[in-house]
């Protein structure tokens, strides 16, 4: 197990937490960090995409011109794709993306972003965070103080209103549960930061 230096919400040292390597410590397996990362992409994607084909085009009930002597080429219908106006080849229709990927591959993947957030140093163990009512000015400066960067995940162990709504005007910063953080979000953050409570349930969940 590794040890990391633990912060308070004023980036002072509050001791030391020790990182199961079944969790934080592994080689990251890029192809499943890209595979999964793919999958949850392709999953919000809406779908509602649509155009006409050519038997959806209003029209070509009438051939458009006569068929020899306008030195035009031949024309049956105003609906065909060839035409102004006309279908579209292959026209796109609405369709669902999702698709799914075995567990043991998004489990691997999620143990490869936390271990790699860890040996990149931008894991940010925090006691606990905790606020008397939101606010967005104390927010920032706890980020501050334990040096985050701009773009900052903050995952805690149960929901806390008063964190989630003093970090919601931040931009770049978001939050999440333990059981709702996904890949895609940990790579998007350049700060991974937890609490110590969080890191327990990660833990629990993924060791």
């Amino acid at each position: 197990m590794s040890k990391v230096t633990m912060l308070n919400m004023a980036g002072a040292e509050a001791g030391t937490i020790e990182l199961n390597d079944a969790v934080f410590g592994i080689e990251p397996n890029q192809n499943a960090v890209h595979a999964v990362v793919k999958n949850i992409l392709a999953n919000k994607r809406q779908g509602t995409q649509s155009a006409k084909t050519r038997a959806e085009v209003r029209g070509g009930g009438k051939k458009p011109f006569r068929q020899k002597g306008t030195g035009r080429h031949r024309q049956g219908s105003s609906t065909d794709p060839s035409q102004v106006g006309g279908g579209v080849v292959f026209a796109p229709k609405p369709r669902s993306y999702r698709y799914t990927l075995p567990k043991k591959l998004r489990r691997l993947a999620m143990l490869s972003m936390l271990s790699s957030k860890a040996q990149e140093k931008e894991l940010i163990v925090i006691d606990e965070i905790k606020f008397e009512e939101p606010k967005t000015k104390e927010m920032v400066k706890m980020l501050d103080a334990v040096k985050a960067e701009k773009k900052a995940l903050i995952v805690m162990a149960e929901k806390d209103e008063n964190v989630i709504k003093s970090a919601a005007n931040i931009p770049g910063v978001r939050t999440a549960l333990v059981g709702t953080m996904n890949v895609y979000e940990i790579i998007n953050h350049g700060s991974l930061i937890l609490t110590a409570d969080a890191v327990k349930r990660i833990e629990e969940v993924y060791a």
